[in-house]
């Protein structure tokens, strides 16, 4: 029984405000210790339910923020950035099923830090609807034919989960109150319900479906200003529908993963490009 772990930040309990999810950040110290343990309560649950390999992917920022010497020395991990696949990296037809860890609500709606992979996209569409990261994740896993067993998160990603994937389970560690703010179980608890969840998930893989793979793929992403809009033009496929949207037509959820991953790094550009020029004003 081999299991896959994509462990976010966002959606850990006890986190809710930027300063803990950006490096440099007051309270991202502590935030990464509430991931590391969120991380493990999952590998627990997982190893209790049988998991022979469990392989953890480090998904937030710049993906170096488990603490290694506190992570389960039973599992393996992924970290670091650029990854080909991104959130999704490591993900194999081999695994039976993939556990979504402190994942969060998508950009453009409610959710505490709602995004979809970049803060500079203001968002992403896959085949003309908006998406979280967990669906376009989910889109490597139904190109494998692995199930999503379980999403972990705030009450806006559960009902977003309960929508798109039935039988998927969830567990919800806070309430959104905006933005930058939540009604949150303890830490402790949270870890609780993972281990149990996570358990229940890996025991019942078999009776799982893996997501839905679309006949076709189509993303959509609205940039942040016109620079960055520019640049993602001369991409090869990319066609420019509005003054800050690039659509693009895509083989397979990999290329997919591939065009945002690349979208992400010029958007990031564009911004620090535009910030430059006022700063020298």
């Amino acid at each position: 029984m081999k299991v896959y772990i994509s462990v976010d930040m966002e959606g850990v309990a006890g986190v809710a405000t930027l300063d803990q999810i950006a490096r440099g950040g007051f309270g991202y110290p502590r935030a990464q210790e509430l991931m590391t343990a969120e991380a493990n309560a999952a590998i627990q649950g997982a190893f209790d339910a049988g998991a022979t390999e469990v392989l953890v992917n480090d998904s937030h920022g710049t993906m170096d923020n488990l603490l290694h010497e506190r992570l389960d020395a039973r599992a393996r991990l992924i970290f670091g950035t650029p990854k080909l696949d991104c959130m999704a990296e490591g993900i194999t037809a081999d695994h039976d099923v993939a556990l979504f860890i402190g994942y969060h609500a998508p950009a453009g709606g409610p959710g505490v830090l709602a995004h979809t992979f970049s803060a500079h996209f203001g968002q992403v569409r896959v085949n003309g609807r908006q998406v979280s990261e967990a669906e376009v994740n989910a889109l490597q896993l139904a190109a494998v034919g692995v199930p999503l067993g379980l999403v972990v998160g705030d009450d806006v990603t559960a009902s977003l989960v309960h929508r798109e994937f039935p039988g998927t389970g969830t567990v919800v560690v806070k309430h959104s109150l905006g933005w930058s703010a939540a009604n949150s179980v303890s830490p402790g608890q949270a870890r609780a319900l993972i281990t149990a969840a996570a358990a229940e998930a890996v025991r019942n893989a078999e009776e799982l479906t893996p997501p839905t793979l679309p006949d076709w793929l189509v993303l959509e992403v609205d940039l942040p200003n016109e620079t960055a809009a520019e640049l993602a033009e001369a991409i090869p496929g990319a066609e420019r529908t509005a003054i800050r949207t690039i659509r693009r037509e895509v083989s397979d959820p990999a290329e997919l993963l591939g065009m945002i991953t690349v979208l992400y790094q010029l958007s990031a550009s564009a911004v620090a490009a535009r910030q430059s020029m006022i700063t020298r004003r």
